[in-house]
Order: C-alpha cells, then structure tokens, then sequence
C-alpha cells in the first residue's frame, strides 16, 4: 500500500478536524479528537454502541507512523481514511503544547442511559456538577481500572469529550458504557429502581472505614461525586440512600476528587469481590 503524500494545511479535513477542539462543533458533528498512541490505539478497532466504527479518520506524521506502524496499519486496513501530515499541522489540530504525532478523529461514543440500568450494573461512578475535564477524564480512568460497569455525567456535569477529559482517560472512553447529559434526579431514580444502592460522597458522611467494617458496601453501588470546590449540594445529599466520606488520618485539609473517588470505587470493587 502506497504511502499518502503530505496533506495540505489549507485542506478542508484539516479545518474540519481542528474545529473539533470547540464543544458547539463537537455536538453538531458528534466527533471528537482522540490524541496520542494510547488513545487512537484504543480507538482502533472499537465500535460505538450503535455498533459505527468509532475512529473515522487518521492524521500522523511521518515519524509517528513509522513509529506506531500497527496503529496506522490497523486503520488503513479498516478502511479509515489516513493522512500524513507535517508537524505545523498536527499542532493546527492538537490541543497540546507537545503533539505526540497521531491525532484520530472519532465518533460519539456515550450510551443511552436507559441501557445502562436495563444491564444491572453493580458499580457505577455518577460525576454530578464536577466542572474540570481533566478530573472527568481521571475518574472514568479510576472506574475503568476498578473494573465498574458505567459512568454517568449529570447534565450539570462537564463536556466528557473536552480534550482535557479525553487525554486525562488515557483511552477509558473506549472501554465501559458512558452516559452523558443525564439529570441527577433522574440518575438516581434509576438506579435505585434497578437495585443500586445510591452513595453520595461527601465530607460531611458517614465514614467509609466504618461502612465497610459492618459488611454494608457489598451490594451494588452507584457513588456520587460532587464538585471540585463544594462537593454535593444538599438537595444531591439528601436523594442518597447513604452520605459517606473518605476518612482523613494524617493533617491534609482534604483529598482531590480524582483520588477520592478512586478510594471510594476501588473500597467497592474489594467489597463486591470478597464480600467484606
């Protein structure tokens, strides 16, 4: 197969592709931009829940397709429309200061809620009212890695397909059900209905230690984090089965959502496998 020549700056796919990084444009065309070999990698090869191939287009450098020669050889031999470009252009359309060389334009990948509680998930991670992309794309790569069932985005919730969230996931948004856009009432209702116990984490809560030395985080369990600043407001609190907070033993003020949200989710998967 015959290497492309060098696309041009002025050509209308590189303007198409460099919109991408403005949300307004994203949801009109339902694509976003998927940057890195991590990333595209995972891309590669995934179908959107209505079953498209997710990756529809492929910009590499020459260095970075000899580098990533399965990644580029993956997508050619899928049909997906492939072009090298220099490195000016790859920076037009990355939004990072150092461009790793592969940017993948992919489809839409979120899933119908609805289809999240038909599956009866046991673990779920609801981001209500979390504002910064970069701690989005960190806890759906902590509820990736905990092995959960979903992520749900309240609509008062960030953009999932802001770039900051998309390189922070380091290719989660390939790998489990991903709601977007729904109501936290909703959200809850929902899940409650489908046997999820409903747990807001929060400051103020009960504490986790003591939840799982009395054998009561076993069930399936949907834990909702708040915002970076102010964490849950108290109307959020109050739909909860249960408040529950991560305890703090040493003199720190407080821990970052990303990473109490990996405590509280990694303390169910350990609950949910063992029973304790």
């Amino acid at each position: 197969m015959a290497a492309p020549e060098l696309i041009s700056p002025r050509s209308p796919r590189v303007g198409a592709a460099r919109r991408l990084a403005r949300r307004n444009f994203r949801g009109k065309e339902r694509l976003f931009l998927a940057e890195g070999p991590q990333a595209v990698r995972e891309a590669t090869g995934h179908r959107t829940p209505a079953g498209e191939p997710t990756l529809t287009e492929l910009f590499a450098t020459p260095e970075a397709a000899e580098r990533y020669p399965d990644i580029v050889g993956a997508a050619r031999t899928a049909g997906v429309p492939f072009h090298l470009a220099d490195e000016t252009v790859i920076a037009e359309i990355s939004t990072t200061v150092t461009p790793q060389g592969l940017v993948g334009v992919c489809r839409f990948v979120d899933s119908p809620f609805e289809d999240i509680v038909a599956a009866r998930p046991r673990l779920v991670a609801v981001l209500a009212h979390v504002r910064d992309p970069g701690n989005a794309g960190t806890v759906l790569r902590c509820a990736d890695a905990a092995g959960a069932d979903a992520v749900v985005l309240t609509d008062a919730s960030v953009d999932l397909y802001n770039p900051k969230a998309v390189r922070a996931s380091v290719g989660s948004h390939f790998h489990l059900p991903v709601a977007v856009g729904v109501p936290v009432e909703r959200a809850v209702r929902e899940l409650r209905g489908a046997g999820v116990r409903v747990v807001a984490a929060d400051g103020a809560g009960d504490d986790l230690d003591t939840e799982l030395d009395a054998g009561t985080m076993g069930g399936p369990t949907a834990w909702v984090f708040g915002n970076e600043a102010w964490g849950l407001p108290e109307e959020t609190r109050a739909l909860a089965d249960a408040v529950i907070r991560v305890p703090i033993h040493g003199k720190a003020e407080s821990l970052n959502l990303a990473t109490a949200a990996a405590v509280c989710l990694y303390a169910s998967a350990r609950a949910q496998r063992t029973g304790v």
